[in-house]
């Protein structure tokens, strides 16, 4: 399996330099290939293919004077560019023609020096190397320090560059790995992700949301306050975007943090995880929506499946129509509605509820079926 590994970069000022010039051609290019497709389409002619665009926007346009500095970086750069738009366009192009699940895909869109993530990617053709004093090895750029914080588990195939809106830089490995087993586990788990808790586990445990976000909000509000107050395309204002943007980052990183320790945890005592399909995208869309963001469940769930895969744990997502919460885990009754003030309920068996503990355990044994008729075998229970 194909797993990415991000390391922070410290390039030096001079590095920082070339760095923006290579995001700078990048972006250059995406938007004249992007220009070029639009307007062959206005002018009623066929779709530009990908060798003619490249030598268009790329072999042509250096020899340009408004163009020649594009030489001034690695080609691979640009190259990698114009992949990024044919991989754009063929996902929407999957996705009118109904072949892509999931939501639909805009066209593409033109990339602007104002956004506040900037990347570029080398792959093996650019003869990128780490060298033996454990710099990267960038063309036209130079060697750049890494924190390596745990080594590569083989050669990698490609990096993307990454300067994000805090102002940070980031190398992001793309590697094939082989699977790593653990020693196999008696218990399975079922987990109700919620928002009084953020996760419930089938066997009882309750896992506080750290509410990143909301911790923090106090000195984001003070901090986008001190930002309003500055004008517009002065140094103090990039000063005060930089300071918001280092706060956002902060936040992410604490939930991203929690995330790995916590879905680690969950795939290495269990072996077997199961998770209700949430719809995210329209919880997003209610009165709940910072507190739905600030959780980060797809985030979270992303990483148990890979976990889990990797690890060779199964993991399987329950229906999100699955009355988890309204059922009844020891008899099977079904009420007819579950408020979400209501925290423990009764059932006519004689059963007493916790509401969150009971939905975890449905999704355990959920789960298990839905196993169960996949493999047409039997599903070992848990101890």
């Amino acid at each position: 399996m194909r797993l990415r590994y991000q390391f922070r970069l410290y390039p030096t000022p001079g590095q920082q330099q070339a760095l923006a010039r290579a995001f700078g051609c990048a972006r250059v290019v995406f938007n004249d290939a992007l220009r070029a497709r639009r307007d062959a389409h206005a002018a009623g002619l066929p779709y530009l293919p990908d060798g003619d665009l490249s030598k268009l926007v790329i072999t042509e346009a250096k020899k340009t004077a408004g163009r020649a500095w594009l030489g001034e970086v690695s080609a691979v750069v640009l190259q990698q560019a114009l992949a990024d738009l044919n991989t754009a366009y063929r996902n929407f192009f999957a996705s009118v023609s109904g072949k892509r699940k999931g939501r639909r895909v805009a066209p593409p869109r033109f990339r602007s020096r104002k956004d506040g993530r900037q990347a570029i990617r080398f792959t093996r053709n650019a003869r990128f190397t780490v060298t033996p004093g454990g710099r990267l090895r960038l063309p036209k750029i130079g060697d750049v320090r890494v924190r390596w914080s745990r080594p590569l588990p083989s050669e990698p195939s490609s990096v993307m560059v990454i300067k994000d809106a805090a102002g940070r830089y980031f190398a992001s490995f793309v590697v094939e790995t082989t699977g790593e087993p653990l020693p196999e586990a008696a218990a399975e788990v079922g987990i109700d992700l919620g928002l009084t808790h953020f996760a419930v586990t089938s066997d009882g445990r309750k896992i506080t949301g750290p509410k990143f976000l909301r911790r923090a909000e106090r000195r984001l509000r003070k901090a986008q306050q001190a930002l309003s107050r500055r004008q517009k395309g002065s140094a103090n204002r990039r000063k005060a975007a930089a300071r918001v943007a280092r706060l956002h980052a902060r936040v992410a990183d604490a939930r991203r943090d929690h995330h790995h320790k916590l879905s680690t945890q969950l795939v290495r005592d269990n072996q077997a995880v199961y998770v209700e399909d949430l719809a995210v995208n329209g919880l997003a869309r209610t009165h709940l929506a910072k507190s739905v963001h600030d959780a980060g469940w797809s985030q979270f769930v992303s990483m148990l499946e890979y976990k889990a895969q990797r690890y060779g744990r199964a993991f399987a997502k329950v229906d999100r129509w699955f009355p988890s919460s309204k059922l009844c885990s020891a008899c099977g009754t079904v009420t007819e509605s579950m408020p979400l003030n209501v925290r423990e309920w009764a059932c006519p068996c004689g059963a007493v509820h916790d509401r969150d503990v009971n939905a975890a355990i449905n999704i355990l044994a959920a789960g298990r079926a839905d196993r169960l008729n996949a493999c047409g075998g039997t599903v070992r229970p848990s101890a």
